[in-house]
């Protein structure tokens, strides 16, 4: 996780293209309806839909455009998306989660494959990495929101189970099932979180050379090119020269 919200940074970081964008915003629209014809289409109740809305937010999607996704979801007509999970190992044996959300199985899993083998990786049967991860809630403030003793306290208080806090913000890690109750206790506190959701959170991370490092990286790209992949979750980390050669 360290190693892919570094890499997170590097793509804010280097500005977005409306190509990209756009991109982005048709994966949030997707999770939007999916997570809306799953549960009610109001946030308020449906924790999922609630998480989906907070990220469609973090990246400035219209608001007629988040309205639309829900919308879409109370038409008989919409598309069904099946929830698939893949796994596999990257460049330097890093383990890789790939969380997509598909109407066609076989167009997903060859663009997955693809990626991990243009790469240096290999898939993994279903299973073959995930017990390396925890799943896990985690809610992410600003960093100006509250001191991280304030956050600590709240964060106890609310039912959490750790926290970190940096100069890039407070990450809040809660059970699973805590997720939707912590996340309410805290927003009453500090006011809307800029991320709440479930991600795999690795046990450990792994070090990785420049050489692997920079592989790994082009592979989760890669796999984020695909307009079917909603989350990529690795447990590496790389030099901070490397950081620096990416972000260039």
């Amino acid at each position: 996780m360290a190693g892919h919200s570094q890499f997170k940074n590097i793509m804010h970081r280097k500005g977005r293209q409306d190509k990209a964008r756009s991109k982005i915003f048709s994966k949030l629209a997707r999770e939007i309806t999916v997570a809306a014809k799953l549960g009610l289409p109001d946030p308020n109740f449906n924790p999922r839909l609630r998480a989906a809305i907070l990220a469609a937010r973090a990246e400035n999607m219209p608001k007629d455009n988040i309205e639309r996704a829900i919308k879409k979801s109370q038409g008989g007509d919409s598309e069904n998306y099946d929830e698939v999970r893949y796994e596999g190992y990257g460049p330097g044996g890093v383990a890789v989660i790939v969380e997509v959300l598909t109407d066609n199985r076989n167009r997903t899993a060859g663009d997955v494959r693809a990626a991990f083998t243009k790469n240096g990786g290999n898939m993994a049967e279903t299973g073959a990495v995930s017990f390396m991860f925890d799943r896990v809630g985690i809610v992410e403030f600003d960093a100006k929101v509250a001191s991280a003793d304030d956050m600590l306290e709240a964060a106890i208080e609310a039912g959490a189970e750790d926290v970190v806090s940096s100069e890039n913000g407070h990450e809040i890690y809660t059970a699973q099932d805590s997720l939707a109750e912590v996340s309410k206790a805290l927003e009453a506190k500090f006011g809307e979180p800029r991320k709440s959701a479930l991600i795999w959170k690795p046990q450990n991370t792994l070090a990785v050379n420049d050489e692997q490092g920079e592989k790994l990286l082009r592979m989760i790209e890669a796999l984020e090119e695909s307009d079917d992949v909603q989350n990529v979750y690795a447990n590496f980390e790389v030099s901070d020269q490397l950081m620096s050669k990416m972000s260039a």
